[in-house]
C-alpha cells in the first residue's frame, strides 16, 4: 500500500497587523472583551490594491517549493481550500499554479468553510495513494477581511488573512495520513453563511446596501454546536484507532475560538502543552489555520509523532484526521 505523508509545510502572513486596540476605535468593543471570549489579541490583514487570496497562496507555495527543493514542474496536482476565491471562476488553485510555475499540475478548489483544508489534505492524499502522483500541493488561503463587515463587532474581531501550504509525497507505510472521520449537517447553514452573492440571491444594489455580502454568524448557536462536535470527533478517531492520550504528540485544532480548542483538548484527555495554539496572533484564518500551526511547530515535531487534526466549519462541516508525522 502506498501512503501519502506531509513532507513539507509553509505558512505566509501579510505584514500589516490589526490589533484589538485598533478595533476599539472602529466598533464598540474592548481588548478585554475580545480576549475573554475568543483568545485573540491581533490578526494579519492583506493590504494593497489588486491583491487577493491567490497572492497569499502563491507566496506560501513559492516558499514551500524553495524550502523542500521541489521543481515546480514535478508537481502533478494543486488543491486550494478557500472560501474567498479571487473570483467565482476560474479556480483560485489554477491562478496559484500559474503564479508559481506549476506548469504540469491540474488544479481545483475545495470549499468546506473552516474544514476545507482538512478535507483537501485527505483528498490530496488519495491522489498520492493511487500511485499516479508523486508530488501534490495542498494550499489553504483566505482573505477573510474581504468578506468581513468592520461595523459588526460579532464578526470583525474574529478573522484574519493568511495562507499555508503542504507538500504531499509517498512515504513509508507506517507514516503519513493514517485515518480520518468527516461529518456534515446542512441544517447549520442558517447560523453561518453569506446571505447574498450566490445563485440563490444574486448581487444587487439592495443586497450591497443591506451589507449582505459579508459573513453572517449567530455566535451562540455556532459555538454550542462546534464545541461539542469538534471535541467528540477528535475523541472518536482516537477510540477508533485505539489511541490513548499519552500516544498523542499534539492536537492541531482549527483556530476559531480558544474555548472550543480547550474543550477539545479536555475531551481527548491531553494538557495544553500538547495543543498547537496561535489564535492569539492570527485569529481565524479559515483555510490557513492548520498549516500555520504545523509551520510554527515544525521544529518541535519528530518523525513518527501522532497528530490529531480537528476542525469545524460553516455548513456545518467537521471532522478529524490522524497523521503520523513523516519527517
Amino acid at each position: 500500500m502506498i501512503r501519502a505523508g506531509i513532507t513539507g509545510v509553509q505558512g505566509w502572513v501579510p505584514p500589516y497587523i490589526l490589533t484589538n486596540q485598533e478595533l476599539e476605535k472602529m466598533v464598540d468593543t474592548s481588548d478585554e472583551w475580545i480576549v475573554s471570549r475568543t483568545g485573540i489579541h491581533e490578526r494579519h490583514i492583506l493590504k494593497g490594491e489588486g491583491l487577493g487570496t491567490s497572492d497569499m497562496g502563491a507566496e506560501a507555495v513559492k516558499l514551500l517549493l524553495k524550502k523542500t527543493g521541489t521543481n515546480p514542474e514535478d508537481v502533478g496536482l494543486i488543491i486550494c481550500a478557500t472560501v474567498t476565491p479571487d473570483m467565482f471562476f476560474p479556480a483560485t488553485s489554477s491562478i496559484i499554479a500559474y503564479k508559481t510555475g506549476l506548469k504540469n499540475a491540474f488544479s481545483f478548489d475545495m470549499n468546506a468553510a473552516c474544514s476545507g483544508l482538512m478535507y483537501a489534505l485527505v483528498t490530496g492524499s488519495k491522489y498520492v495513494e493511487t500511485g499516479n502522483f508523486k508530488k501534490v500541493i495542498v494550499v489553504g488561503t483566505d482573505k477573510m477581511s474581504s468578506i468581513t463587515d468592520y461595523t459588526k463587532r460579532e464578526t470583525c474581531i474574529l478573522f484574519g488573512d493568511a495562507a499555508g501550504a503542504f507538500l504531499l509525497e509517498p512515504v513509508e507505510e507506517e507514516f503519513g495520513i493514517k485515518d480520518f472521520i468527516f461529518h456534515g449537517d446542512g441544517s447549520g447553514r442558517v447560523h453561518l453563511h453569506m446571505k447574498a452573492g450566490g445563485s440563490l440571491k444574486p448581487p444587487s444594489h439592495e443586497t450591497v446596501d443591506a451589507h449582505e455580502h459579508y459573513i453572517y454568524q449567530e455566535g451562540q448557536a455556532v459555538f454550542k454546536f462546534a464545541v461539542t462536535r469538534m471535541a467528540d470527533v477528535s475523541a472518536e478517531i482516537m477510540e477508533k484507532n485505539h489511541l490513548k492520550s499519552e500516544d498523542i504528540a499534539y492536537l492541531v485544532p482549527h483556530q476559531a475560538n480558544l474555548r472550543i480548542i480547550d474543550a477539545t483538548a479536555r475531551r481527548m484527555g491531553i494538557g495544553k502543552e500538547k495543543v498547537m495554539i496561535n489564535i492569539d496572533r492570527y485569529g481565524n484564518t479559515t483555510g490557513a489555520t492548520i498549516p500555520l500551526c504545523l509551520w510554527e511547530w515544525e521544529d518541535k515535531l519528530k518523525k513518527g509523532d501522532n497528530l490529531i487534526i480537528a476542525a469545524f466549519g460553516g455548513g456545518f462541516t467537521w471532522g478529524s484526521v490522524w497523521v503520523k508525522w513523516a519527517y
